[in-house]
């Protein structure tokens, strides 16, 4: 079982970068999945969520009209991305993608398997 982040890096303010995590080793095309972050001493907060068929999202406010989270199921090894547009300083953090089953997708005790985060730095 395994989630692989990558896609992270050094980008100026109103810069775009687009996260890749590729899940494998189970059948991820039925797990929902998402997208956290955490930055330097905070806690890790919830950025973006996917359904596992893909027909639902949703989004932290601070981000919604700037990130677009998507999956591709198509093969063994199910690939979901994170695509960031107009990005601030605000938005550097770790980025960690997660696949689980709860309703409470918000939260980060619903996922049962994690990614080993990729590092997004925004510069001013």
């Amino acid at each position: 079982v395994q989630l692989q982040a990558s896609g992270g890096g050094l980008v100026q303010a109103g810069g775009s970068l687009r996260l890749s995590c590729a899940a494998s080793g189970r059948t991820f095309r039925t797990y929902n999945m998402g997208w956290f972050r955490q930055a330097p001493g905070k806690e890790r907060e919830f950025v973006a969520h996917i359904r596992w068929s893909g027909g639902s999202t949703d989004y932290r406010e601070s981000v919604k009209g700037r990130f677009t989270i998507s999956r591709d199921n198509a093969n063994n090894t199910v690939y979901l991305y994170l695509q960031m547009n107009s990005l601030k300083p605000e938005d550097t953090a770790v980025y960690y993608c997660a696949a689980g089953s709860s309703y409470y997708y918000t939260r980060h005790e619903a996922y049962s398997y994690w990614g080993q985060g990729t590092l997004v730095t925004v510069s001013s």
